[in-house]
């Protein structure tokens, strides 16, 4: 016999962003369990995270999970090129440890 799921199936895999908070430590965010990878983008550059270190994503329905870091990283530093928006410092950071580019004088808060 089957034990049921722990966690709903999401079509989505959920993500969760891994924050540096100083002296407090490191603390995976509070995030919505339908959280998609242009949310986590999304928020990184609204600043909702403010010292972002690592994303991972998962799905407990395939039996997966894997560091989505570099992709999400790509993602945030494509769509503030393309939509000409500031990154804030803590995402700038996570950008700069993650991706080996030179981040434009306009892109910087």
């Amino acid at each position: 016999m089957r034990s049921p799921a722990l966690a709903p199936g999401f079509e989505e895999p959920v993500h969760l962003v891994l924050c540096d908070f100083g002296r407090l430590g490191l603390a995976y965010t509070e995030t919505d369990p339908v959280t998609t990878e242009l949310a986590v983008v999304e928020n990184m550059l609204s600043g909702e995270y403010g010292r972002p270190v690592q994303v991972v994503a998962f799905s407990v329905s395939e039996g997966w999970a894997r560091d989505v870091s570099e992709d999400v990283a790509h993602e945030v530093l494509e769509m503030a090129r393309k939509d000409g928006r500031v990154i804030p410092a803590g995402t700038q950071a996570f950008l700069e440890t993650l991706l080996d580019e030179q981040l434009e004088p306009e892109l910087i808060a």
